[in-house]
């Protein structure tokens, strides 16, 4: 694990202008601000990811939010889903504290990681194949920098598809592609990945997506991990160190 990669690749994420369309987006959204947030300053650059440097758990979404990570400078921070994810790290023992507010607010993640698949806030949460291609370096160079990390969890399709495709750059390809489902599984090279719906509000409000799914989701990733309360785990034996993927139970319908 190495602190200093991981404060290295933040400061390039923090000033990556590579996609016109994103920065554009984000940089009005920041002036022009939404009512209840008038007076508060927006961070409005891309976010970087957040959490331990010798993480066994990496979480991947998909984007900060226009209104949560641009206004905060924080991934997951200040929205809904933020509070419906932080809230089940919490129970986990996976987060200090139950909410996260803002970027000084005292929070802590133990042996897990927050990033997402693109770093700007895209407009109607849509970011095109060349603005998730542009960010998917910064993706496979935090892969490298977590070395502990053995389950990713994957909070929706998107971001299936785009740990899958850092996973495949960095030589473990999955091969016959796996579909994305709730608790879908699948062993890539070293790693377990773990599919999620996202805890977006459509989901959460509908059920799609409930405390107990979620809850799940994060203790079949802690089981993966080899983690136990109050202490690190080792890897299972079981993970192949090779290329590939092969699907486990759980896989559930596409979406997310």
């Amino acid at each position: 694990m190495s602190a200093r990669e991981l404060e290295d690749l933040r400061r390039e994420v923090v000033a990556c202008r590579r996609c016109p369309r994103l920065v554009a987006w984000r940089e009005r959204v920041a002036r022009e601000r939404t009512a209840r947030f008038a007076d508060q300053t927006y961070w409005g650059r891309p976010v970087p990811g957040f959490g331990d440097p010798g993480a066994r758990i990496l979480v991947v979404g998909l984007a900060p939010a226009a209104h949560g990570g641009n206004r905060t400078g924080r991934i997951f921070t200040g929205d809904r889903s933020g509070d419906f994810l932080f809230a089940a790290l919490y129970r986990a023992g996976l987060a200090s504290q139950a909410l996260s507010i803002s970027r000084d607010d005292g929070l802590t993640l133990r042996n897990a990681y927050l990033t997402a698949v693109n770093r700007c806030c895209p407009p109607k949460n849509r970011p095109t194949p060349a603005e998730r291609d542009a960010c998917l370096p910064f993706l496979e160079r935090e892969l490298l920098a977590l070395r502990r990390v053995r389950a990713i969890v994957a909070l929706g399709a998107y971001a299936w598809d785009g740990a899958l495709r850092a996973l495949g750059a960095l030589g473990h390809p999955a091969r016959p592609r796996p579909g994305f489902g709730h608790l879908a599984e699948v062993e890539v090279g070293p790693y377990a990945l773990v599919g999620c719906f996202h805890p977006s509000q459509q989901n959460t409000f509908t059920g799609k997506l409930t405390p107990q799914m979620l809850d799940a989701v994060l203790e079949r990733a802690k089981e993966l991990a080899e983690l136990s309360p109050g202490r690190r785990g080792r890897l299972r034996p079981g993970l192949d160190p090779r290329g590939g993927g092969r699907a486990r139970s759980g896989a559930g319908p596409a979406g997310g």
